[in-house]
């Protein structure tokens, strides 16, 4: 899962400038109304490229020193591959800080404690909270069919210089309210994220250009093979889809459904240029998060 954990790091990273460009805060439809000492406990089960995993983040209201409203979180049950994960006592003791309050940008915590099987998970479940924090900060959002276009396009990058020399994604943010159901006092919203008209990655040569699908090609990734690289290039988005409380604004429940369609060449050489012949690879990482109570 390492790849595609830096690539949600580096997603959340390149939220960072619609955060701050967000305009003042407009109550409205998904407002989150907190209680102190408000206990939630969600349930996420996913699959990375077939790989799956379970794992539970039980959650309590608080007031930071700041007064602003936030949940803390604590990870247990964690199953991966099928087989239970003994976590090691830092995992235990680790605490993940998420918020709605429109005084608290989401913030990526210190991943450098935490075992590394709990990464996807943590990244993921600040994905739900962060889509939900930008669809509340557009305030606009209050009927079915609304819907909100966030221009990016910052390209993010998760290059480690020594085994990905280049890897780079370029999104924007969709966002629409699709559904209102005032019988079960529920929300529900697709929050898309989708490849710019004119994607900002680094595409170092020319047979990168070639769209992989109906769009310029938005993910780039580039890795050591020995004295060899593995080139990819395609199409990447990420569809986010929340159902959300009409009572109070907790999350209900929420999917991610992450595919890239790209193709990969193996290549001689540093500039891409003594490449193989090209081959499809898909890649699809699916998430879903449910509230027990």
């Amino acid at each position: 899962m390492k790849t595609n954990c830096a690539r949600s790091l580096a997603l959340l990273g390149a939220c960072w400038w619609v955060f701050a460009q967000a305009t003042p805060p407009r109550r409205g439809l998904l407002e989150r109304r907190y209680r102190e000492g408000e206990t939630l406990v969600y349930r996420m089960k996913a699959a990375n490229e077939g790989r799956p995993y379970e794992a539970q983040a039980s959650g309590v209201v608080k007031k930071d020193s700041s007064g602003a409203w936030i949940e803390e979180y604590a990870w247990s049950n964690v199953i991966f591959n099928g087989a239970p994960l003994s976590l090691p006592p830092a995992s235990v003791d680790f605490r993940q800080v998420l918020s709605l309050d429109p005084r608290k940008p989401p913030a990526i915590p210190n991943l450098a404690i935490v075992h590394p099987t709990l990464i996807g998970p943590i990244t993921d479940l600040l994905t739900f909270y962060s889509d939900l924090w930008l669809a509340e900060q557009v305030g606009t959002l209050s009927k079915p069919g609304d819907r909100a276009y966030q221009e990016h396009g910052t390209p993010a990058s998760w290059a480690d210089g020594n085994y990905v020399v280049l890897g780079e994604d370029s999104i924007d943010f969709d966002i629409t309210l699709t559904e209102v159901d005032a019988a079960r006092e529920a929300a529900t919203l697709l929050i898309r994220h989708v490849p710019p008209k004119k994607p900002q990655v680094r595409l170092p040569a020319a047979w990168m250009r070639e769209p992989v699908a109906d769009t310029p090609n938005n993910w780039v990734e580039v890795a050591r093979n020995g004295g060899r690289y593995v080139a990819e290039v395609g199409k990447e988005t990420f569809d986010v889809q929340l159902t959300v409380s009409l009572s109070d604004g907790r999350i209900l429940s929420g999917t991610i459904e992450n595919p890239v369609k790209a193709q990969v060449r193996d290549c001689q050489d540093a500039a891409l240029t003594d490449c193989g012949d090209s081959r499809p690879h898909r890649i699809l990482r699916q998430i879903e998060i449910s509230l027990a109570h």
